[in-house]
């Protein structure tokens, strides 16, 4: 049963990378590459049970929050064109 959880990560991940190098939209690309990250937690997670290492599960974690920052990081870049733009336009106005 675990294996098939395995094999249908993998495949999902595979289908995921795909989206990412073939997606018609840089939000495409950035969804495709989050996806892939959430897959690759799951991924672990099922790792270490099957591996009896339930350590495996921290670095599941640690591995989580890096998707999280990194996915948001990547879409303020996309938007603002700079990390350090803040969400308030010239004038103070919001956006």
């Amino acid at each position: 049963m675990l294996l098939a959880a395995t094999l249908g990560l993998l495949t999902a991940m595979l289908l995921a990378l795909a989206r990412a190098v073939l997606g018609p939209t840089l939000y495409d690309r950035i969804l495709a590459v989050n996806s892939f990250g959430t897959k690759t937690v799951l991924f672990i997670a099922v790792a270490g049970f099957l591996a009896g290492r339930p350590d495996f599960l921290d670095i599941a974690l640690v591995y989580a929050l890096i998707n999280f920052i990194g996915t948001v990081a990547v879409l303020k870049l996309s938007h603002y064109g700079e990390f350090g733009a803040s969400a308030t336009g010239a004038h103070g106005d919001d956006l």
